[in-house]
C-alpha cells in the first residue's frame, strides 16, 4: 500500500488545510519551498509551520525548489521532517548538501524534473534515502500528470537495485494516476485538498 504526502502549495489557507490534514490519516505533509529563481513562484511557508509547530502531528516531507538550499536546510531542520529533498539538477556541492541535511539526523532525498535523464541520479544513489520523481514541470500546482513517468519510474527502480531508497512521485497526481506508478509514496495537492473529504481522497491514493 502507497503512502500519501498532501501538499498545500496551492492552499488559500494554509493553517486551516494544515490542521484539517493531521485529523487525517495522511502519511507525511509535504512542504514544497520555491525561491522564484530555480522556481518562478515564491513560496516559504515557514512562518506557519513554525506557529502551528506543536500542533502538527503529521512529520513533514520538504520539496526545496531552490537554487542554494543551504539556509532552507538549517531553517527547516527545526521542524519535524522525515524528509528533506533537493534537486538534482543543482549547480551546487550536492553531496555536501546531503550531508547537512543527514547531520540534523533528518533524511535526504533528490528530486528530478520530467527533461532531466535519470543518469543524474546515479552518482549519489549511495547517499540518499528517497528520490522524489516530479510528473509535472515543478514549481505550478494542478498540471496535468506526465504518463511518461510511469516508465521513468519503473527504470529508476532497476537503477536502484537492493539499495533501501524510497521512490515518491509528485505532480498530477490523483486516484487514477496514483494506480499507474510503481512508487512507495505518491504525493497529491489540489486532488485532496479540493475535495469535500479529505479522508476519502487520501484512501483513494493509496
Amino acid at each position: 500500500m502507497k503512502k500519501v504526502s498532501v501538499s498545500f502549495f496551492n492552499s488559500t489557507n494554509i493553517e486551516d488545510d494544515l490542521i484539517n490534514l493531521c485529523d487525517t490519516d495522511v502519511d507525511y505533509i509535504h512542504v514544497d519551498v520555491g525561491d522564484g529563481k530555480f522556481i518562478e513562484r515564491k513560496f516559504n511557508p515557514i512562518k506557519e509551520l513554525k506557529s502551528l509547530n506543536g500542533a502538527l502531528s503529521k512529520r513533514l516531507d520538504v520539496h526545496f525548489m531552490v537554487e542554494d538550499p543551504t539556509s532552507y536546510i538549517e531553517e527547516y531542520s527545526e521542524l519535524n521532517c522525515e524528509y528533506i529533498t533537493i534537486h538534482c539538477e543543482l549547480k551546487k556541492d550536492i553531496l555536501s548538501l546531503l550531508e547537512l541535511i543527514k547531520r540534523y539526523g533528518i533524511k535526504c532525498g533528490l528530486s528530478i524534473s520530467p527533461g532531466t535523464d535519470i543518469s543524474f541520479l546515479e552518482p549519489f544513489l549511495d547517499d540518499i534515502d528517497m528520490i522524489l520523481v516530479m510528473s509535472v514541470v515543478p514549481g505550478k500546482g494542478g498540471q496535468s500528470f506526465i504518463y511518461s513517468s510511469v516508465d521513468r519510474i519503473k527504470e529508476i527502480r532497476r537503477m536502484i537495485g537492493d539499495r533501501n531508497i524510497v521512490i515518491s512521485v509528485d505532480g498530477g497526481i490523483n486516484n487514477e494516476t496514483s494506480k499507474l506508478v510503481d512508487s512507495d509514496i505518491v504525493v497529491s495537492g489540489s486532488y485532496v485538498l479540493g475535495s469535500d473529504d479529505l479522508a476519502r481522497s487520501i484512501s483513494l491514493l493509496r
